[in-house]
């Protein structure tokens, strides 16, 4: 029985889409994959420290995809000033993204303690820029960190952070564990998290035996992997879309060393429809990408829709040299964007 769903086209409130011919590749498979506005992130080469570099940014973006909303973000640093800060704002700059020092792909210029940053925050606290968080601890503080359990560790900061900041939003990116869900169920308004895709499918296992399915946080047990599907299915609207599609090239992955990152963009909605929909829950999905995001933003609705239409088509093994999420298998799903 045919099965179709027509929604506004998904906010993917964080994606990578990197520089050069990379970005050339990638950015116009964004619309393709039904995401007709995107967050991006700020950790290229060199990072996107001031709201002019998230305008050349944003201006190079646009030219590969005009069809696209690009929402821009600048990288996080003590140094900021009161200024510089006013500025963003004033220049359509809607977060600015906190790294740990070291944590992810390009973050050897993050932070290394929150005690220099409470200037900032105050200043993003008072312009209503939002705080966006890679929350991990840096696997080398002699804590007993390691990559299953730096982000349960990294939450009594955050914890004391929003204390501190209580109207300062804050969004957890790429959530991956029981104790990070229940964290946010249990916070304030003004806290929320974004999930993945492929963390609504991976456990550790998967990236064990496959080092494609590896990032960064990276997938944990069953019982972490539970907790993400229950507060989709539960459609709680402090959880939204943030896709961390993260494109490397398959001589980056298939190394000892492989570069994080896990590539959806060219079939998000599709992943994210076949998940669903095996979960009982497609009537969720329009929510889940398309408002409680927006919402926490404040954002307008798209007006672009796609269709998704339950027909099967297998994942292709690669896109310019990279390697997809779930190459090779079958999706339950098709797309059809209205652009």
């Amino acid at each position: 029985m045919e099965k179709t769903l027509i929604i506004p086209a998904a906010d993917d409130f964080h994606v990578h889409l990197r520089q050069g011919d990379l970005l050339k590749n990638v950015v116009p498979l964004v619309i393709s994959g039904g995401a007709a506005r995107v967050m991006v992130m700020p950790n290229t080469t060199p990072p996107v420290y001031t709201s002019l570099d998230a305008a050349d940014y944003k201006s190079e973006l646009q030219k590969s995809a005009p069809q696209t909303e690009f929402l821009m973000t600048m990288y996080l640093k003590s140094t900021l000033t009161e200024t510089e800060i006013k500025a963003a704002k004033n220049n359509g700059v809607l977060a600015l993204k906190l790294y740990p020092k070291g944590v992810t792909t390009n973050s050897e210029e993050g932070v290394s303690g929150f005690e220099d940053l409470y200037p900032v925050f105050e200043n993003m606290q008072e312009y209503g820029l939002v705080l966006s968080i890679h929350g991990e601890l840096p696997y080398d503080t002699g804590q007993n960190i390691c990559v299953m359990n730096a982000e349960e560790k990294f939450l009594p900061y955050l914890t004391k952070l929003h204390k501190d900041f209580p109207s300062l939003k804050i969004v957890l990116e790429h959530v991956s564990s029981k104790a990070a869900v229940d964290f946010i169920k249990n916070s304030g308004p003004e806290v929320a998290a974004t999930i993945t895709p492929h963390h609504l499918e991976l456990t550790v296992d998967d990236w064990a035996r496959n080092f494609h399915n590896y990032c960064k946080p990276v997938a944990k047990y069953p019982e972490d992997r539970e907790a993400l599907r229950q507060v989709v299915i539960e459609g709680n609207s402090k959880f939204f879309l943030g896709s961390d599609s993260a494109p490397h090239l398959k001589s980056k992955k298939d190394i000892a060393k492989p570069a994080a990152g896990i590539f959806t963009t060219p079939l998000l909605m599709v992943y994210l429809a076949d998940t669903f929909d095996r979960l009982g829950c497609l009537d969720k999905l329009k929510d889940f990408s398309s408002t409680f995001g927006r919402t926490f933003y404040d954002l307008p609705e798209n007006k672009k829709t796609i269709k998704l239409i339950k027909e099967e088509q297998v994942v292709p093994d690669e896109y310019n040299g990279i390697v997809p999420f779930r190459a090779g298998e079958i999706l339950s799903f098709r797309i059809e964007v209205d652009v």
